[in-house]
């Protein structure tokens, strides 16, 4: 065989083995496990915030740019071989940095891992200027982005039957402040969340039956928030639909102290119960022009389903307890109210 033909075969078979090597040595590779801390870990403490509908290898990216785990292919592998994977939520925790991946994964998996997102509690009858101050007061937002969120009517997707106003609208909750909220945004799901009430409640269709505009009962909701414990609200409902069927001055203390910006059992002085204005419910009868408060669901069921009542008064005759009376009548009323300022004669909750 001439000289050249065997060099030729013997580059090939070099060749040939060296590519052969190379698929051995990748194969060998491909079976190797991914690049892993062990242990526990060590400090520091780094919090991390697995996002939304993320997968393994997602999750395993933000940990990974934490320090947390070693590679993402390691935590992927712990991620697929862990049936209760698919149950970690989305939110903050708090990890060791150079964590096994299982080590971070069972951290991941257990529910009282994550932390819990700070809240702000909207109490029921809460004026909107008494809200962004609580809101204010509890979180980061700043009056000023309070006032303009609240301010951008338009943005609040407020119900068509407020006709602008959030007064009322603003729903009595716990919400939670996470790192995309926004003043904006917060006021956004108050609203949003007097709109899913409402509709639980059917409060169009049952307004409707009432002959009364949806925007009147969360008005009178407000009112009732404000008069009543929970025990007496369908009661006082009763009242308020009476006294406006009769004609009646309402006669509310609580409307004219949200007109006069003041709060608490205040006994009003004559000037003030003669202060002229549209929220003055003992010069002017009707409804007040908006909401006074924002009412609770107890409040706006009431409102919605009032009591069958032949009722005009109500007066509260022990301020501890909450114990109302109510009358048919100015004379019984009359009894009520002096059973009241003997009761004040020796309480000092007057």
């Amino acid at each position: 065989m001439p000289i050249l033909v065997i060099l030729v075969v013997v580059a090939a078979i070099a060749a040939f083995g060296y590519v052969k090597g190379v698929d051995f040595i990748k194969d060998q590779l491909s079976d190797s496990p991914a690049a892993d801390y062990s242990g526990n870990g060590q400090k520091p403490i780094v919090t991390v915030t697995v996002p939304k509908g993320a997968s393994g290898r997602d999750i395993g990216a933000v940990l990974l740019d934490a320090g947390v785990v070693k590679s993402v292919d390691a935590f992927a592998d712990a991620y697929e071989s862990e049936p209760k994977a698919t149950s970690i939520s989305y939110g903050k925790y708090e990890l060791l940095s150079k964590m096994s991946a299982k080590s971070a994964l069972a951290v991941l998996i257990n529910p009282d891992s994550l932390i819990a997102a700070p809240t702000v509690t909207i109490p029921e009858g809460l004026r909107a200027s008494e809200i962004l101050a609580t809101i204010a007061a509890n979180t980061d937002f700043t009056p000023k982005q309070l006032r303009a969120a609240y301010a951008d009517t338009e943005a609040l997707d407020l119900p068509a039957y407020a006709n602008g106003n959030p007064e009322g609208y603003l729903f009595p909750s716990t919400y939670d402040i996470t790192e995309d909220t926004t003043a904006a945004s917060l006021l956004h799901d108050m609203v949003a969340r007097f709109t899913q009430n409402a509709e639980d409640l059917d409060l169009e269709g049952k307004a409707k039956s009432l002959g009364e505009d949806p925007g009147d009962i969360v008005t009178i909701a407000s009112l009732v928030q404000a008069e009543a414990g929970q025990a007496d609200m369908a009661k006082v409902a009763s009242v308020v639909y009476n006294r406006l069927d009769a004609g009646m001055a309402l006669q509310f203390d609580s409307t004219l102290h949200y007109g006069l910006n003041i709060r608490g059992d205040i006994q009003l002085t004559r000037e003030q119960l003669n202060t002229d204005g549209p929220y003055n419910s003992y010069t002017r009868a009707g409804l007040p022009p908006t909401p006074i408060d924002s009412p609770g669901a107890d409040a706006l069921e009431a409102a919605l389903n009032p009591a069958n009542t032949d009722y005009l008064y109500f007066v509260t005759v022990n301020l501890a307890t909450g114990e109302t009376k109510f009358a048919e009548t100015l004379e019984e009323h009359n009894q009520n109210v002096a059973e009241y300022r003997e009761y004040c004669t020796t309480s000092d909750e007057c």
